[in-house]
């Protein structure tokens, strides 16, 4: 897909599958999905619903902030809950992010999240017309049947 980017920072933790840590295209930052994982450690943070949710919002936002954008500029995002009873805590912590400009959301209850956290989420962000600081072109990483075309 023309334009199409990888984007990844160390600020935020390593993606434990195969998919990246976020994509750029067309101006749009898409984070995939984040869990309570400190990125110093790469440790699983393990503790109340208030906790876990934080260190997931610390992760978006030091994504997009190296994405060159900030958290007013975040479009949407996708909210997991293990316990949607753990609703109205998860939104006191979430509403410290978003007291300004809050994003369109979706909330769920997915029951049993990755790595048995209590929360995920993925965010959609409008980036800046600047550049960030660190991407990586997809066009320049060919695989598959992109990497096959290219030795016509």
């Amino acid at each position: 897909m023309a334009g199409k980017k990888v984007f990844f920072t160390q600020r935020a933790p390593e993606p434990k599958g195969p998919y990246s840590q976020a994509v750029i295209h067309d101006g749009l930052l898409y984070i995939s999905g984040q869990v309570p994982v400190d990125p110093a450690s790469g440790e699983l943070v393990r503790g109340t619903i208030e906790e876990e949710t934080e260190a997931v919002l610390n992760n978006i936002k030091f994504i997009t902030e190296e994405a060159g954008a900030d958290m007013d500029c975040v479009l949407k995002v996708t909210c997991y809950l293990a316990d949607i009873h753990d609703f109205p805590r998860f939104n006191q912590m979430y509403e410290k992010y978003f007291a300004q400009y809050p994003p369109a959301r979706s909330t769920l209850q997915a029951g049993k999240l990755p790595l048995d956290v209590q929360v995920e989420m993925d965010a959609i962000v409008a980036l800046p017309s600047r550049k960030p600081r660190f991407s990586r072109s997809q066009s320049s990483r060919p695989r598959g049947k992109e990497r096959l075309n290219n030795k016509k």
